[in-house]
């Protein structure tokens, strides 16, 4: 399916990754966005409200961020695209709404601009320190997609690519974002419109009275229709039947959770992106996302450079976890190098996917900026001249590595 050309900037632009994500939006055929304003996700907010007349979209502040994502998934079932930005503390608030847009299948994009924490941090300084909470925030069983863009251009790549995954698994779609890409500035190219391929929205073909909402396809993703269009059904994000209404027994519990999480298991290898760069000698791998590969990038030519044997691993989709691949690797470097903007949160999964058999590395990184790399050097040069594998994470700070 094309997008429609309204929302398509077509050209090269200088776009702030904030701006980059409100363009993604509409590009990706997003028609409503529901907010409460919060640094540093501000400008998304403000440029799709700028631009929402002219594309035909709708903007709603609601009184908080509770609210939002109630509005959001209302939105969806109209048949409108939907999403949401925040950042931190408002990403806390929606965990109970993730969980219902999960129960109820809805698809949504959540845009977290991640900011340091907890409680109101510093909303001016960037971090990764949401990673896990994006993947086990709301409570029960549950997978779900989330992506992590170091630039502009990929944060409206991104967009893109996050309407599609949850139209196609019918889930809501988290874009982890930090403070750094969302102000950095840079060249983005937006194709036309009938360059951008969209996934449709899988809807209900057949009798109004035969609709039963959760009844499921061969992948385990029921058709959907848009309220208001004359079918009679219900919604609830208690256990329930085909038809919506709560039956609460073991058994429905199995019939209707258990598929929420094998429509992502199941096809973890058609969702799971990475980026791979010189792993075919490698002995050490930079395991990066988000903001931080900007400077694991850097610091695996310095490297080279120096003849030290360093690949890259840039994770696309941070969930689904890249497991295989981590694990295939594993059996063949030495060591694993993660630097993340927090204080060890994805190199916990590094360490779980590699089974022992390599060395697993973390950098607490961002200290002496986003792009700074002599942390990450130091940790390499540490890490293939280790002859032991140790147990664990091997945690490095920037005294004493």
């Amino acid at each position: 399916m094309k997008t429609d050309p309204k929302g398509v900037l077509t050209g090269s632009h200088e776009l702030s990754g904030n701006h980059a994500c409100a363009e993604g939006a509409f590009a990706a055929g997003c028609r409503f966005l529901g907010c409460y304003p919060i640094v540093p996700a501000l400008e998304i907010s403000q440029r799709f409200l700028e631009r929402a007349p002219a594309v035909g979209a709708t903007f709603i502040q609601m009184e908080d961020e509770v609210s939002v994502l109630a509005a959001v998934l209302g939105a969806s079932w109209t048949g409108k695209r939907s999403m949401t930005v925040t950042s931190g503390p408002g990403l806390s608030l929606m965990m109970e709404h993730l969980g219902l847009g999960v129960m109820l299948e809805t698809p949504c994009v959540i845009v977290d601009v991640q900011m340091v924490g907890p409680g109101l941090g510093i909303p001016t300084r960037p971090s990764q320190g949401d990673m896990m909470q994006s993947r086990w925030g709301s409570h029960g069983d549950y997978e779900i997609v989330a992506l992590a863009p170091s630039s502009p251009q990929e944060m409206f790549d991104f967009m893109i690519k996050a309407f599609n995954f949850s139209e196609r698994y019918r889930i809501p779609v988290a874009v982890m974002s930090d403070e750094y890409v969302a102000h950095l500035v840079e060249r983005v190219v937006i194709p036309p419109a009938d360059a951008i391929e969209l996934v449709p929205r899988r809807y209900y073909k057949g009798r109004k009275d035969n609709y039963l909402p959760f009844k499921r396809d061969k992948d385990f993703v029921p058709p959907m229709v848009d309220i208001g269009k004359g079918y009679r059904f219900h919604v609830t994000g208690l256990t329930h039947d085909n038809r919506g209404y709560p039956i609460m027994f073991e058994e429905c519990q199995e019939y209707n959770v258990h598929p929420l999480v094998r429509k992502i298991r199941h096809f973890a290898d058609e969702i799971v992106e990475v980026q791979e760069s010189n792993l075919d000698d490698a002995e050490v791998i930079l395991v990066s996302y988000g903001a931080t590969s900007r400077a694991a990038r850097k610091a695996m030519e310095e490297a080279r450079k120096s003849g030290i044997k360093v690949g890259s691993l840039k994770l696309v989709t941070v969930w689904p976890f890249p497991e295989k691949r981590v694990a295939e690797l594993a059996k063949r470097v030495k060591a694993f190098v993660v630097p993340e903007m927090n204080f060890g949160q994805i190199v916990l999964e590094v360490e779980r996917c590699s089974y022992g058999a390599a060395n697993v590395f973390f950098i607490p990184h961002g200290e002496k900026g986003v792009e700074y790399t002599e942390d990450i050097q130091a940790v390499i040069k540490r890490a293939v001249q280790e002859k032991n594998i140790k147990d664990g994470v091997i945690e490095c700070v920037s005294k004493g590595v």
